[in-house]
């Protein structure tokens, strides 16, 4: 009896150790995104751009480590182009999105990250319209900095003392991606080109950034 149940004890265990070596990692890292709109900024500058501005805005992700549907992700970025026909915080806004991956992705790689990137942050990117390649740099130091030459690029600084933090009020949007731990930027630059599907925008000297760590 007693052979038994230490057999029964085993399979158990092993059958729990399969179970739990296959559930996936969730992909986590860095995100970044900057508008064509200050989102933290007094109520009458917040509603001088609100009508006219922020229908434009670049969004990028670095991953740490995870994998998902099954292929490791990490190590990868890719950055998003986001355009309305208005204002982005508005829940009617007609959003579409243009996706570039990471050209060191594989294939596989390529679908799992458009995948992961559709399926947790559709809300916020709007219709995809095309997915393409390009070169990615993402580094994350005093500032961070995305660099995707011919696309976007992105020079985003910590706000002073962490204002956003002292001052939510003046917070006037939601980031267009799930984001921890979420901070305003101030936006150093950012700009967009016009093969994205739009026209080239470029924008500085303003608090018109999210970032924070994600995780999905």
């Amino acid at each position: 009896m007693k052979q038994t149940l230490l057999k029964i004890a085993g399979v158990l265990a092993a059958t729990l150790g399969a179970a739990t070596a296959s559930v996936a990692a969730p992909i986590q890292g860095d995100y970044v995104e900057a508008r064509t709109a200050s989102v933290f900024a007094g109520p009458c500058h917040y509603s001088g751009e609100y009508m006219s501005d922020g229908r434009d805005a670049v969004l990028a992700w670095h991953v740490a480590k995870g994998d998902f549907n099954g292929v490791s992700l990490a190590g990868l970025n890719a950055v998003a182009v986001v355009r309305s026909d208005d204002n982005l915080g508005d829940k009617t806004a007609q959003k579409s999105a243009k996706l570039y991956i990471d050209s060191t992705a594989t294939a596989a790689q390529r679908a799992a990250m458009v995948a992961a990137i559709q399926t947790k942050c559709g809300d916020g990117l709007g219709t995809v319209a095309s997915v393409d390649d390009a070169t990615i740099k993402f580094r994350k130091g005093a500032d961070i900095v995305v660099d995707a030459p011919g696309v976007a690029s992105l020079d985003i600084a910590p706000m002073p003392n962490r204002e956003c933090c002292k001052q939510p009020s003046l917070v006037w949007y939601k980031p267009l991606a799930p984001v921890d731990n979420r901070l305003v930027g101030f936006t150093k630059v950012a700009s967009c080109t016009n093969i994205t599907g739009g026209d080239a925008w470029s924008r500085s000297d303003e608090n018109s950034a999210f970032y924070g760590t994600f995780k999905f």
